[in-house]
């Protein structure tokens, strides 16, 4: 008696695509630096122009310009968003996008020696708990994500889909700006940058195919939208919580909504046997868990 297991027919990563994970991989370390350097910037320049309770001034923001550091880490910032749509539009959005998490566990590192706080064991137990739990899961993306053409009905639901979430965030956002809650920020923002992700790995795509076409512009239009927004958002998180907490909750909820995406609506999973579904499952939870335990037992949240 055999049993057949429901293996994928198509070839899961071609040679080029398994490249786009040590691409991804370099793009979170460029994140977590660039990260550190424009902290260290705006650090600065408040040091000597003084904090604004309402956010940077102009004027703070022509300082950063002259900001070595700051300007440093915009670079550095700018090489890991080129790095990471080279990555998405070369794979699918499940293989790399959940590599953004590693730039959580270097910044965690950075933060640690540049407090001279020590790490703890707890703190390590949580970053060696996210790091197995992205590498489970980018392993079994590996063997059965796959590439497909994004068609116009795909491309629809995603804006359609975006309308709502803009909808929800907007009208929310009314009552949530009176308290200043920083999770609402963190909410927000995870889940428009990982529109943002998609979106843009479905224009990248459909420049490479030649095809441009009114869907296209609302795709690109989409994009500008829920960045923007999203920024928007950061800054409001930065401003009413820990940096800590803004970049585990970024880190978590964004790759969540990317790779929902990409399996529920562009297919990147397809025909993947249970097995992987569940392992799918069981290392989101682990990689979850250890971003907020790190979150939780970081140095400076301790002290």
């Amino acid at each position: 008696m055999t049993t057949d297991l429901p293996i994928p027919d198509a070839v899961n990563l071609t040679p080029f695509q398994a490249l786009m994970i040590p691409v991804a991989l370099v793009g979170a370390v460029f994140l977590s630096l660039g990260a550190q350097f424009q902290s260290r910037g705006v650090q600065r320049v408040e040091a000597k122009l003084g904090r604004q309770s309402k956010g940077l001034s102009v004027r703070h923001v022509l300082a950063l310009l002259g900001s070595g550091y700051w300007v440093l880490g915009t670079l550095m910032l700018g090489l890991a968003v080129v790095l990471q749509l080279f990555s998405i539009t070369n794979a699918p959005l499940i293989v790399v996008q959940p590599l953004g998490a590693v730039a959580l566990v270097i910044t965690t590192w950075f933060s640690s020696r540049s407090s001279g706080l020590p790490l703890g064991q707890q703190a390590r137990r949580a970053v060696w708990t996210c790091i197995v739990g992205v590498g489970i899961f980018v392993a079994i993306a590996a063997f059965v994500g796959r590439e497909s053409a994004i068609d116009a009905a795909q491309l629809t639901t995603i804006l359609l889909i975006l309308v709502v979430v803009l909808a929800v965030v907007l009208v929310s956002f009314r009552f949530a700006a009176k308290h200043q809650v920083a999770l609402y920020y963190i909410v927000a923002a995870g889940v428009l940058y990982g529109f943002v992700a998609t979106l843009a790995k479905v224009v990248l795509n459909r420049f490479v195919a030649g095809t441009f076409d009114w869907l296209t512009v609302l795709a690109i239009v989409g994009v500008v939208v829920a960045a923007a927004l999203g920024g928007y958002f950061v800054q409001n998180a930065y401003s009413s919580g820990s940096a800590d907490l803004v970049i585990a909750g970024l880190t978590v909820i964004d790759p969540i909504v990317a790779v929902g995406i990409g399996v529920l609506v562009l297919g990147e999973a397809e025909g993947a046997p249970w097995f992987a579904v569940l392992g799918f499952l069981v290392a989101a939870v682990v990689a979850i868990t250890g971003v907020f335990l790190l979150a939780k037992h970081h140095p400076e949240s301790r002290s």
